[in-house]
This record gives structure tokens, C-alpha cells and sequence, in this order.
């Protein structure tokens, strides 16, 4: 695997420096570990990973969330629902009246085991974002494996007979796409009117918003525009569609990154980049308060032009 933290230049990059605001959404990794091995990914996950986060440091993540006020609780991984210790974290933030937000890979929900798990995330009110590159089979498995597509459809159908999607059922299912390649992704309202217009004539499938996601060059992906000789290009796209009225709204101004063991980053990307908080020591969670990070320094690298290019990119979608 090729390493991308030298080529993204973190020591003397031009991007623009920026500051936290106010802390409003904590984004949990809970592990490495996932059914799906897919050629975007930029964490590296697949069924082979046994990274998870264990009891204690779920623990400290629910006392965060009790002593921070923090409102907002973002799992992913991998896929989160294979921590063993999921549908507690789930519950407890909930009974704190949290809001859950679970990044669903949607193929999970038909794993031996996980016959349930599209109930229980009902009966907790937790929202979705579920991963679909594409509205076409063939898109989509030529990414992330053959059969994902039609099994992404039964999980989203799956969901829609609970009432995820629905107009009225409060349960909120949003997609999420990137694009299959080194290009940036087409406007997020006109996609969005695709998608719902296709799945629904083709699969009676319904759901809430789509989110767009640029692919960011770090991790697999990055490693595979290396390997094709396309790192530089990508890289000078980015640059080149940078959008300075993105800055205000990147994700990292309100959110931190949280590793399997309960370090802290200025955002999932730095994370998978190793790059700590603030350009200091590695932090652990239970050494954070909420309190202390707005005015904060974020540690800014070249990837960072990922989520201002075009229209924005961030874990809630395009920005314009």
C-alpha cells in the first residue's frame, strides 16, 4: 500500500489555515472491520481488519457525550454494526437524548446475525446514511464487489417496509455517493432527482436526501490513483475547482474524529492519516473537553482541497 501522508505535503501545504467553531457532532470509528472490501474506501476496511473498539473506550465516549452536551453521535468504521458493543453505545446514547446517526453499508443488514438490526435501528430512531455509488448494477459492483448491488436493494427495501425514508415516520434514510473514478461529483439536487426517480421506477425504493462525497486521495483509493499514475491529476482537480465560500462549512470546524482506541483527530481523514489534533500530541478522548476546542487550530493538509472543491464535500453532503 502506497503511503500518502508525504505526498499530501502536511508540513508546508497552501491551504488555507482554519479554526474550530463550536463542537456539535462526534464521529466514532468503531472499528476496521467490514463485510465489504471496496476500491474508494479510505480506511482500508474489510473482513479481515480486527481493529474494534472495545468496552472501555465505549464508555468514554458515553461520558463525552454526558459531560460535553454534544447532541450529535456519527458511528461508522468499517462497518460499526460488527463492534460487538454497537447496539449498547446505540441505546445509551439514545436514552441521552442524542441524536444516532449510523453509516450503513445497507449489505450488513442482510448478514447472518444481523437479521434484526434493521429493526432495532427503527426501535431506536436512529438515522441512516447509507452508502449507494450508483443507482446501476453494474457501477456499483465494479466497486464494491458482485452482488453488493442487489443486496444493497434488499437492505434498502428492507428499510423502507419499517418506514425508513417515508414521508411522516420520522425515521430518516439518506444516501450517499461518490464517484467511481478521479472526477468530482456532478450536482448533488440534479443526482439526487435521479436517484429517486430510478430507484423508485426500477426497485420501488424510497429515501429521504442523497449526499454527494468526493473521493478523497488517501488510504485505497489514493494507493490506486498512485498505481495508475493519476495521484498528480486528481490532486491538481482538487486544486483547481477550490471554492473558498466551501471553508465556512467543512466539517471539521464543528466535529472530531475518533479512532477505535478513543484518540482524537480534527476529522475521519486525518485520522487515516495518522495527523493528530491540533499538530500536538495524540490526544485520547477522556483528556478532551468540548469546552476547549473552539478557536482551536485544525492541522490542514493538500487532501484537504477534497472537501472544498466544486460544490463541498463532507460527511452531510455537498454544501451548495
Amino acid at each position: 500500500m502506497h503511503q500518502m501522508l508525504p505526498r499530501l505535503n502536511p508540513q508546508a501545504s497552501d491551504f488555507p489555515a482554519i479554526r474550530r467553531a463550536r463542537l456539535d457532532s462526534l464521529q466514532v470509528n468503531l472499528g476496521y472491520r467490514c463485510n465489504q472490501s471496496c476500491l474508494h474506501c479510505h480506511v482500508n476496511a474489510g473482513p479481515t481488519r480486527d481493529e474494534l473498539m472495545d468496552a472501555d473506550n465505549i464508555d468514554v465516549v458515553l461520558a463525552f457525550l454526558r459531560d460535553s452536551g454534544v447532541r450529535r453521535l456519527d458511528l461508522t468504521g468499517g462497518a460499526p454494526e460488527l463492534n460487538p458493543h454497537f447496539r449498547r453505545l446505540v441505546r445509551e446514547a439514545r436514552a441521552l437524548g442524542v441524536q444516532v446517526i449510523d453509516r450503513c453499508n445497507l449489505t450488513i443488514l442482510l448478514e447472518p446475525g444481523q437479521e434484526d438490526l434493521a429493526s432495532f435501528l427503527a426501535e431506536q430512531g436512529v438515522e441512516i446514511v447509507a452508502s449507494l455509488p450508483c443507482y446501476e448494477q453494474d457501477n456499483v459492483d465494479g466497486q464494491r464487489g458482485r452482488g453488493v448491488f442487489d443486496a444493497s436493494i434488499a437492505g434498502l427495501r428492507r428499510l423502507n417496509a419499517l418506514g425508513y425514508g417515508r414521508h411522516g415516520s420520522g425515521l430518516q434514510l439518506n444516501l450517499m455517493y461518490n464517484p467511481t473514478g478521479p472526477i468530482l461529483p456532478p450536482s448533488q439536487q440534479g443526482l439526487e432527482q435521479d436517484y429517486k426517480r430510478e430507484l423508485a421506477a426500477r426497485h420501488g425504493v424510497v429515501f429521504n436526501q442523497l449526499y454527494s462525497l468526493a473521493n478523497m486521495p488517501i488510504q485505497r483509493f489514493g494507493s490506486t490513483l498512485v498505481s495508475k499514475g493519476q495521484f498528480d491529476a486528481y490532486m491538481q482537480l482538487l486544486r483547481d475547482a477550490y471554492q473558498a465560500d466551501n471553508l465556512p462549512q467543512v466539517m471539521c470546524r464543528s466535529l472530531v474524529s475518533v479512532d477505535w482506541q478513543g484518540h482524537v483527530y480534527d476529522c475521519d481523514f486525518n485520522q487515516m492519516l495518522g495527523i493528530p489534533l491540533a499538530s500536538g500530541p495524540r490526544r485520547h478522548l477522556r483528556e478532551l473537553t468540548a469546552a476547549e476546542l473552539p478557536g482551536m487550530p485544525i492541522t490542514v493538509a493538500d487532501h484537504c482541497y477534497g472537501c472544498t472543491a466544486g460544490q463541498g464535500s463532507s460527511c452531510g453532503g455537498a454544501f451548495s
